[in-house]
């Protein structure tokens, strides 16, 4: 057993559903495993960014290092929403062995805390998904996960769902300067309904920390519209103001 190896927490571990947006659709970001099955072929599983915790290790840092480490990013918006510890979660033969080639011992049960984090897609670094082996999936169009990879990104979609009524972390997953209608979009992926384009407008321009600028889009067919900016540090002085959305 390596140093490494030996410094798990085998019992513990972290899990991350990374949400990004692309201007079109919510996306995850999974990291593609080859697993051996006993015939000796070779198939095909995704999973979620994750890992034991190191025995000195928080639960908030051995994520962040999970992150850094799949997206070069640092200083991004992490939501810790559950806790999966069912006694049978890990029990696919193959994602056992997966399991246990990949810490080098033995492991019946995992106990594991979800987070989920939001990023722009277009500020991942792209030479770490590829040499993590990581990419995007769109969320209505996942691939076969081990685990129970699929049950914790359901409940993650519902926990972001639920944020986002009462809190703007959705611009978290937008450009710096973005229009009324790419928000729009991505509160209709997020919930996966259309919205009232007037209504969500006119709730939208009501919070005083979304501010137009003085700019429009270029090169586009249809009429330019207008760049908004969200100013952080005016919604923290008016956090009384609560954006909600009741869809």
């Amino acid at each position: 057993m390596s140093n490494l190896q030996h410094s798990f927490n085998l019992h513990l571990s972290v899990d991350c559903v990374v949400f990004g947006f692309d201007g079109t659709s919510l996306k995850v970001l999974l990291i593609e495993k080859e697993l051996s099955a006993s015939q000796g072929e070779m198939s095909q599983k995704f999973k979620l960014p994750g890992d034991l915790i190191i025995k000195m290790e928080d639960l908030q840092g051995a994520t962040e290092r999970v992150l850094t480490q799949m997206t070069g990013l640092s200083d991004i918006y992490l939501q810790q929403f559950a806790v999966f510890g069912e006694p049978d979660r890990i029990s696919d033969p193959e994602d056992i062995s997966w399991l246990e080639e990949s810490s080098g011992v033995s492991i019946t049960r995992v106990v594991t805390t979800a987070y989920y984090s939001l990023i722009r897609i277009d500020k991942s670094k792209v030479k770490n998904a590829i040499k993590n082996n990581a990419s995007w999936h769109e969320l209505s169009k996942l691939p076969d996960l081990a685990f129970d990879h699929a049950n914790i990104i359901m409940k993650g979609v519902k926990s972001l769902q639920m944020t986002v009524r009462y809190e703007p972390i959705c611009f978290e997953l937008l450009p710096k300067k973005f229009t009324l209608r790419q928000t729009q979009t991505l509160y209709e992926a997020i919930f996966g309904i259309e919205l009232d384009n007037r209504n969500f407008r006119k709730k939208l321009l009501k919070a005083p920390y979304i501010e137009a600028l003085d700019e429009k889009e270029h090169g586009v067919a249809h009429k330019p519209a207008r760049f908004y900016k969200f100013n952080k540090s005016k919604y923290k002085k008016s956090r009384t103001d609560v954006l909600y959305y009741n869809f």
